[in-house]
């Protein structure tokens, strides 16, 4: 498989109606590349009960089918794999055998997929099974919600084993660096000349969804909306297509992200990839979920022991770890040292360097509107952030206070820079919204608030 072959976008359809199924499938085309029809999200009365399961299925698919040029995957998946049904071998094995004489129709073997799992097919019914599906085209999926097991390779070669064209692996991923194991199937599956989809599950594998396709993967999922997903961490298509551009990224393609946890609600993917597309630039930009900076570092960052080969160009880095990363670069800038954190790092040949921009950033709204000098501001916070705007604040000549829940360290960070500290408790207010101001505190003694 051409490793510039062009992406393609899954867009699951989860209805409860078979009647909510054609407006759904309208919608899911304008932004995919292929719909999955998840039938085991309809009701149970929603296949006809008065008609045999068949003739039922016949329906329901031939009138969908040939409504839509759109390729299709039919799923029925049980609960104990994401599903939304109790289905025990015998239903499921039963339902692949009704949907066989639709599914192998000439006119849709070669634009349509059934996403059969592999316990099924290494169930005792999984011979019948087997030859009910030689004529038409096979997904052999495996799903664990949970973790990423160590016997992925063992999984693999299962499911090769099976009659399936294309593999499928989704495994849960509860550190990043979980999600080297699942493109490391994809690099064998490409050695084997087989095609596969291999997801990393949940936010820390959400390089997996963006990657994958530049990889050789199969496909990659994204949902309707974000009320539609139907995996952990998956991804709205219109913004893998749009603000991801997964379907220009190559193995060629520059790699930057954001390092932090969480990083889920961070504007940066949407404020970098903007402005790559502006520019014209071939680059990428991800937000990496990573709980332990320096594991990320070794296995994932640093060229000389990183055990991806990926275009990675520079990190942004945010709370927790603008003060532990700085352990792990080669050169800190000296405002960076002073400061204490770093939250730019380059990966320039085999060196990590790492710059602070906070501090210019940070008070950069602030220019021409008031002078610094002796003026009396409140920092809300004890982080990074508030460890460069001290430093600068410091070098303005203002007079700084520090409000941050945890006493000892707003204590410590404010002895750092000359300033003072206010221990708070994060305060609701009427709304029930969490301002994170101090409880009762007035600013009004202060010039400037930040």
């Amino acid at each position: 498989m051409s490793d510039e072959r062009r992406a393609r976008i899954c867009v699951p359809v989860c209805a409860r109606r078979a009647d909510e199924l054609r407006p759904f499938v309208s919608r899911a085309a304008e932004v995919a590349d292929i719909v999955e029809l998840r039938l085991d999200c309809l009701d149970e009365d929603q296949l006809d009960p008065s008609r045999p399961l068949a003739e039922s299925l016949k329906n329901l698919l031939h009138d969908l089918l040939l409504n839509f040029r759109t390729p299709f995957i039919i799923t029925f998946r049980p609960a104990e794999q994401g599903g939304h049904r109790a289905l025990d071998t015998s239903a499921r094995v039963r339902f692949w055998q009704s949907a066989a004489e639709e599914l192998s129709r000439e006119e849709f073997r070669a634009r349509v997929f059934a996403d059969i799992e592999l316990d099924l097919f290494e169930s005792p019914r999984g011979e019948s099974l087997r030859e009910a599906s030689k004529n038409f085209s096979v997904i052999c999926s495996h799903h664990d919600f949970r973790q990423t097991p160590s016997d992925l390779a063992s999984v693999y070669e299962r499911a090769a084993r099976t009659p399936a064209r294309v593999i499928k692996i989704a495994v849960r991923a509860n550190v990043i660096t979980d999600c080297l194991e699942v493109l490391r199937l994809l690099e064998r599956a490409r050695r084997d000349g087989r095609e596969m989809i291999a997801v990393a599950m949940g936010e820390a594998g959400l390089l997996t969804r963006v990657l994958a396709p530049s990889r050789g993967a199969f496909l990659t999922y994204g949902s309707l909306d974000s009320a539609q997903a139907t995996a952990p961490g998956q991804t709205v298509a219109r913004e893998l297509r749009r603000l991801y551009r997964v379907h220009d990224i190559t193995e060629r393609t520059l790699v930057t992200g954001l390092v932090g946890s969480p990083v889920a609600h961070s504007l940066s993917p949407r404020i970098h990839n903007a402005a790559f597309a502006a520019l014209g630039l071939d680059a990428v930009y991800i937000p990496f979920e990573t709980a332990d900076v320096s594991d990320f570092v070794r296995r994932m960052a640093r060229p000389c022991t990183r055990k991806l080969s990926w275009n990675l160009r520079g990190l942004s880095v945010t709370a927790p770890h603008k003060t532990a990363v700085m352990s792990q670069l080669d050169w800190v800038e000296p405002k960076a040292a002073e400061i204490g954190a770093v939250n730019t790092v380059r990966i320039e040949g085999d060196e990590l360097r790492g710059y602070n921009t906070d501090a210019e950033a940070a008070l950069k709204p602030l220019d021409g509107l008031i002078d610094l000098s002796g003026a009396r501001v409140a920092v809300i916070g004890a982080g990074g952030a508030a460890r460069a705007l001290l430093w600068r604040l410091r070098e303005r000549g203002a007079r700084a206070t520090v409000f941050a829940r945890n006493g000892e360290r707003a204590r410590a960070t404010a002895n750092a820079f000359g300033a003072d500290a206010v221990a708070f408790a994060a305060n609701t207010n009427a709304l029930g919204a969490n301002t994170n101001a101090p409880e009762g505190a007035s600013f009004g003694g202060f010039d400037v608030v930040v």
